[in-house]
């Protein structure tokens, strides 16, 4: 098996390049609105944002700055196949414009504008971040009533493109059963609330880490595994340091990457050219932890009723029966900012 991740730097607001309906998932994290340090990007893309800024205008900032992701939206929605999924990891804002503190809710105002695309918004996932030390805190500390609760999580939108996906032909469907995953994994996975944490990344260039809000290769690896099959295309329209490429390397999709900066280039590349040892690394784990499971299960309430076909070990289900995970044995350019992975 191959796949192929091609790297476009290019606004991810005009991306026609890609064909409609030719994606099955996206997975991305947008710069947040109304977080200073995404201020001179939204401001370049519309000075009318940074107007709205320097006059302490923070309604109408943050409805300028959501105007511009709603392009991205647009476009998701149309290159996305039908039964598509958009997951968009979002994180409100707290800020103080014009002497008041106060919230702008950036995933109520995706939300509402992907309904009006005709996206069908499905249950979200709160990711939990590191909480804060015990000593920090909002407002007028321990004097009621001006103290503010800190924000620990963010959001991953799930958002379909239309009714739910079908596999028909006998082939769809038993490339479906490939790209299982384990029962207890399931049980994780679709839970609510995600306690991951987040990547530290060695970025060399101070724009380039001013610029970055990576989230965990983990956490993409999930999204991809939960919502796509292997040789999918997955998109990010706003890649950064090409955290979704390297997940789609390492669970056997393709991926088309978008990212406007092109100082994050360097990083990118050097990431898919060291993924494998990562890749190989994630295949040992997920097979360690699903031993581990079974082992336990097996002493807690006996052996378990299935055999999985390639590798032989018990599984809890049928639907785990011809469950494959893509070893990666290579990546390599084939053109400027096209990669080709190869699978045993």
């Amino acid at each position: 098996m191959k796949t192929q991740h091609q790297i476009i730097y290019s606004d991810a607001r005009e991306i026609k390049e890609i064909k409609s309906n030719s994606v099955s998932l996206m997975v991305t994290s947008p710069p947040y609105p109304m977080i200073e340090m995404w201020d001179k990007m939204f401001a370049e893309q519309n000075q009318d944002i940074g107007k709205a800024v320097k006059e302490h205008n923070g309604d109408l900032a943050f409805e300028l700055m959501h105007k511009e992701l709603d392009k991205v939206w647009k476009e998701t929605y149309r290159v996305l196949r039908d039964g598509g999924i958009a997951c968009i990891n979002i994180g409100d804002a707290t800020r103080k414009v014009n002497g008041s503190f106060k919230l702008y809710p950036n995933h109520a105002r995706i939300i509402t504008y992907c309904i009006s695309l005709g996206f069908h918004v499905l249950p979200e996932i709160l990711w939990k971040k590191p909480a804060n030390k015990p000593n920090k805190f909002m407002g007028s500390g321990m004097l009621p009533v001006g103290a503010y609760m800190t924000l620990e999580h963010e959001y991953i939108l799930i958002l379909r493109k239309g009714i739910k996906r079908e596999f028909k032909t006998e082939a769809e469907k038993l490339h479906r059963q490939v790209s299982a995953f384990f029962w207890e994994e399931r049980n994780i996975w679709f839970s609510d609330v995600w306690d991951i944490r987040g990547d530290k990344q060695r970025l060399n260039d101070v724009k380039v880490r001013e610029r970055s809000a990576s989230y965990p290769i983990e956490l993409t690896c999930r999204l991809i595994n939960m919502f796509s099959v292997q040789g999918d295309i997955i998109l990010d329209p706003f890649l950064g340091t090409g955290t979704t490429i390297l997940g789609a390397i390492i669970t056997g999709r393709s991926s088309i990457g978008i990212e406007i900066d092109k100082q994050f280039s360097e990083i990118i590349e050097r990431r898919i050219k060291e993924i494998k040892e990562i890749a190989d690394e994630y295949i040992k784990e997920r097979i360690k932890k699903h031993n581990e499971f079974v082992e336990k299960r097996t002493t807690d309430k006996g052996e378990l009723g299935y055999s999985n076909k390639y590798y032989n070990f018990p599984v809890m289900t049928r639907q785990e029966l011809n469950l494959k995970l893509p070893k990666l044995e290579d990546v390599r350019e084939v053109n400027k900012g096209l990669f080709e992975a190869e699978y045993t």
